[in-house]
């Protein structure tokens, strides 16, 4: 095809990690997968009610089934195949193609894939990580760009990092003291979560690296008195449970396991386990949302990075995946980070070679204005008591709550009367606003954990994220049917100021709490049977057909 009709791909623009350097080519005939996503057949507004309206909170819309959005809103047909076509002239090998998803996977070599998209393959080395990589922007026909929303995995560099709290400089987990630290089902009681145990319904979890031990979760909900939950480990891109030691990813996922199932230890527990890579965390998102099998109400993510490192067309894409989730009724809770309002921890950056540049950020995926962004505070009992909360801010560089303003989603209709400071980086900005809410999340009031055959006292705003995931859960068997996308309902007529507990002190760095939403933590913590109330005064409607009116969130 001549090089005249191939043009940029908007958003896949790649620079190299700072101080890497390209060390030697990739072998040609290296094979490896390649996720290409095709535009939505339909207009974004056709698909999710504008949320401005708080007629639109979740009790009254009316949300797809999968097998609807699968049937009205995926992918043309004729895009699907234009794609495949494109892929087969390359050399290409299409191992599946999933018109819910959007996605078409390739198998093929360096040199296939260098010639399809236009690009150089190399290897690069930063600060001992190695990964598979290029520059600049991938290129296309224009008859099929115009189709392809983002092409993922041609470079291989880790995208993310958990967001669960060590405490010291060295990476390791440290435990403290036991009276500063609570269990899920106190945590439940302490936010006055509502009865039931979520049986019927399956929290997802999006995990990029480590694994759980089934031995470690009996004896774990043996201790808490409660049943172990039905755990299910989903293979993406051939990743799997993988667990090793308790310093590294299995921190991660054994919280997110034992802090959902403690609160809802009647749910079925998804874990989609995937490389730690743009395309492994964009497969494992759109997995879950249209996983027919296990069919997740809610989805905890507790992985993120700061907005820059990020490439516009991964965070188009993933925003994309959520409005989705959004439609379907498909709540999603993301954790806000540990890093303050700078998000730049050095410890944590070190995982994927970014480096930090002192100005804040907004962590994505949180800054998506289809999530539930969660937020930490530090939490002070007196018996089953709340006696104090305040934002979690032990360290605004290496330990504090994330918050703040995104640089690249605008502000959402739900957000038009919540005050939502300017950028501290540009006061002529004004963007997105997060978190939405609130959760313990400081490690000296953290939660007990069991990982790796040791128990340990655990925080981070990764805690949160399936905190509310749990809630949720819980939510949805008291509703009968999905909350799904909560945050109209948080912010319409300031409804958050009506079910959540409100952080009036502290600060992440370059914000500050207040009464009302704050850029901290956000409407606070949860008063979780007011929240169900809530949701019970505006059901209603049917639950099938697609809603009405809607405003698309995309990265300017």
């Amino acid at each position: 095809m001549p090089e005249s009709r191939r043009i940029p791909l908007a958003g896949s623009e790649r620079t190299p990690l700072a101080g890497a350097r390209a060390t030697c080519a990739v072998s040609p005939d290296e094979r490896f997968e390649v996720t290409v996503r095709i535009r939505r057949k339909t207009p974004a507004r056709d698909l999710t009610p504008d949320a401005s309206h708080e007629s639109d909170a979740p009790g009254a819309r009316r949300y797809l089934s999968r097998e609807q959005y699968a049937r009205e809103h995926a992918v043309d047909p004729g895009d699907l195949e234009r794609v495949q076509r494109f892929a087969r002239d390359h050399g290409l090998t299409v191992v599946d193609a999933s018109a819910p998803r959007r996605s078409v996977f390739l198998s093929g070599t360096v040199r296939q894939f260098e010639q399809a998209f236009g690009t150089k393959i190399e290897q690069y080395e930063c600060d001992g990580h190695v990964y598979r990589g290029r520059t600049g922007a991938l290129t296309l026909p224009a008859e099929v760009a115009e189709v392809v929303e983002g092409v993922f995995g041609i470079d291989d560099r880790p995208v993310a990092i958990p967001h669960f709290q060590r405490p010291n400089a060295s990476g390791n987990i440290i435990a403290h003291a036991a009276h500063a630290s609570f269990t899920p089902p106190q945590l439940a009681r302490l936010y006055e979560f509502p009865g039931g145990d979520g049986h019927g319904q399956c929290i997802g979890l999006i995990e990029l690296g480590g694994g759980f031990r089934s031995a470690d979760l009996k004896k774990y909900f043996q201790e808490l008195g409660l049943p172990t939950p039905a755990v299910k480990a989903v293979r993406i891109d051939g990743a799997r449970n993988d667990p090793s030691t308790a310093d590294g990813a299995d921190g991660e996922v054994m919280l997110d396991i034992e802090v959902a199932a403690g609160v809802a230890p009647g749910a079925t527990i998804a874990v989609y386990f995937a490389p730690n890579s743009d395309k492994g965390f964009i497969d494992a998102l759109t997995a879950a949302i249209h996983d027919e099998t296990n069919k997740p109400s809610v989805i905890s993510i507790s992985w993120g990075n700061p907005e820059k490192n990020w490439t516009k067309q991964a965070m188009h894409s993933m925003d994309q995946a959520f409005q989705t989730a959004a439609a379907i009724g498909v709540t999603i809770c993301c954790a806000a980070g540990d890093a303050g309002s700078g998000d730049e921890n050095p410890d944590g950056l070190a995982q994927t070679g970014d480096k930090p540049d002192g100005r804040a950020h907004a962590d994505f995926p949180a800054s998506s204005p289809w999530v539930l962004a969660c937020g930490g505070t530090h939490l002070t009992t007196v018996g089953n008591t709340i006696s104090a909360e305040t934002v979690w801010d032990d360290d605004a560089l290496r330990s504090a709550t994330g918050g703040g303003v995104s640089d690249i989603f605008p502000p959402p209709a739900y957000q038009a009367s919540a005050s939502v400071p300017p950028s501290a980086n540009d006061a002529r900005h004004h963007g997105r606003g997060l978190p939405d809410v609130a959760g313990v999340a400081d490690p000296q009031t953290g939660y007990k954990v069991r990982v790796d055959g040791e128990e340990f006292v655990i925080g981070g705003t990764s805690a949160v994220a399936p905190l509310w995931a749990g809630l949720v859960a819980l939510l949805n068997q008291a509703l009968g049917h999905p909350a799904g996308f909560l945050n109209p309902l948080l912010y319409g007529a300031k409804g958050g100021g009506k079910v959540c507990r409100d952080i009036t002190s502290g600060n992440n760095g370059a914000y500050h709490a207040r009464s009302g939403w704050d850029a901290c933590t956000g409407w606070g913590s949860p008063r979780g049977t007011r929240l169900l109330e809530a949701l019970k005064g505006t059901s209603g409607g049917t639950r099938a057909g697609a809603a009405r009116g809607s405003r698309e969130s995309a990265p300017h």
